[in-house]
């Protein structure tokens, strides 16, 4: 009797530990499961934020858009011979009320439309200070359509916040956070000055 009691006994014990093996690997294989979703998603999620991009100033020096933190980013891409170029005076306008709160327009030449920009950097620094009297801060000639896209409108044109959808025309813009996100885009049509751009900005600067 003591032998099939020992025997029973043994037989619990082993089933038991079949049992709690078997419920470990279930619980092993639904953490790696769980583990490779995340790492899809995270995978997946578009460039929100433009802090680590590098670009490059009329002169020629590489900086990091994080060096604009903290401060509201109202991002342009400009040109000389188009229809919206008289759109300088209003950014103009914007940057002097709204920079001492902290915000900065930054224009970026293209020649990607129509040819509307053909000239080097310092003719086009040349040509904003004398037809405008620009002292925001302008950038080196980029490609913001096709294979040779730059970094920085790669992000702005393929992201969460705006969508993916290509830049139309000179003069679109893109506001910025403080921290470096992407907030909301307008297109060419939307002057410097409109109410709902120049309130979409307010409500960034009163972000901590």
């Amino acid at each position: 009797m003591k032998i099939v009691l020992i025997s029973f006994i043994l037989l619990c014990i082993a089933l038991a530990a079949v049992l709690a093996n078997h419920s470990l690997k279930a619980k092993n294989n639904k953490s790696t499961s769980e583990l490779k979703l995340t790492v899809a998603q995270q995978g997946s999620k578009k460039m929100n934020n433009i802090g680590s991009i590098k670009i490059k100033d009329m002169d020629g020096n590489e900086l990091s858009l994080s060096s604009f933190n903290g401060n509201v980013l109202l991002i342009v891409n400009v040109a000389s011979e188009c229809g919206n170029t008289p759109q300088y005076k209003g950014l103009q306008e914007l940057f002097e009320k709204y920079k001492k709160k902290g915000v900065l327009v930054l224009g970026f030449p293209c020649n990607d439309f129509g040819g509307q920009e053909p000239g080097s950097n310092e003719e086009i620094k040349n040509f904003c200070s004398t037809q405008y009297n620009v002292t925001f801060q302008l950038f080196d000639k980029v490609k913001i359509l096709g294979k040779d896209k730059c970094k920085l409108y790669a992000a702005l044109t393929d992201n969460d916040a705006t969508g993916t959808k290509d830049i139309g025309w000179n003069f679109e813009k893109f506001l910025i956070s403080k921290n470096g996100n992407i907030v909301a885009r307008f297109p060419s049509k939307v002057k410097p000055l409109d109410k709902n751009l120049i309130e979409m900005i307010e409500n960034e600067l009163e972000k901590e």
